[in-house]
């Protein structure tokens, strides 16, 4: 008798790889102009070094670095290079480059380090959560300030929900679907997408995202661990979600 097995899980993120040219066009809707001016802020009050380099881990298509291009010196680090091409294309005068969060090695500091849109998530577990916020401690300045905006807690995330996303633009249409589940301590989302594009018909892909559910206590811990002076704020830059500011003690 044959074993049941399972089916195959999807391909993960394929929307930052293969289909990177609609992640503009799904997520239109977030306010970067008026994101930027909320870290303006948050920059200006925590910030104890005096230098302008900002360095933005999982930039993703550039669209923050648009923002902050004006009054920072830029850095961006994405682990997927077809986000990159976007972001190198947006931002010719910025320096990009490959590299995983918990491992990159840029081999100089910055003034200001921001990891943001739940990007944090996709560490996945505790042990390489701690591994990347020693890695941006290593990356920053004394004085500096890194702003991570976190994915929901276990006690936040709601497991069996369903979830839908659309772009109606002239050309193209796009359609996402998932109900959200749950495996440990980890979200589980297989994105159904539905796009419709003049010239190139009707494609369907499904996009697994996997992300760590990290309690706050926990994260300010590594955070301390880590040598920053952190504090956690309910108000993050989107409704429902919250940021963490952490400072590297200047000597």
């Amino acid at each position: 008798m044959n074993e049941e097995t399972s089916p195959p899980a999807p391909p993960a993120q394929l929307l930052y790889r293969d289909f990177a040219r609609y992640y503009d066009l799904i997520y239109s809707f977030k306010d970067y102009a008026g994101e930027a001016a909320r870290l303006r802020q948050l920059i200006a009050r925590h910030k104890r070094s005096a230098g302008d380099e900002l360095l933005e881990v999982a930039c993703g298509s550039g669209k923050h670095l648009e923002q902050f291009a004006r009054d920072f010196a830029c850095t961006g680090v994405d682990l997927n290079e077809g986000m990159l091409a976007i972001a190198r294309a947006r931002l010719p005068g910025v320096r990009f480059h490959r590299a995983d969060m918990a491992t990159m090695d840029l081999g100089r500091q910055f003034d200001v380090l921001t990891c943001l849109f739940s990007s944090i998530g996709y560490v996945k577990t505790e042990d390489r959560l701690r591994q990347t916020i020693a890695n941006f401690a290593r990356h920053l300045r004394p004085g500096g300030v890194a702003i991570v905006e976190p994915w929901f807690t276990r006690e936040a995330y709601r497991a069996g929900t369903a979830h839908m996303t659309t772009y109606d633009g002239g050309d193209v249409k796009i359609a996402r679907l998932n109900v959200s589940e749950l495996a440990g301590d980890v979200s589980i989302m297989d994105m159904h997408y539905l796009v419709a594009e003049a010239g190139r018909g009707l494609a369907h892909f499904v996009d697994r995202h996997e992300l760590g559910l990290f309690a706050t206590e926990r994260t300010l811990a590594i955070m301390g661990e880590a040598g920053f002076t952190a504090e956690f704020l309910e108000e993050g830059l989107m409704a429902g979600r919250s940021l963490y500011v952490a400072t590297k003690p200047a000597p």
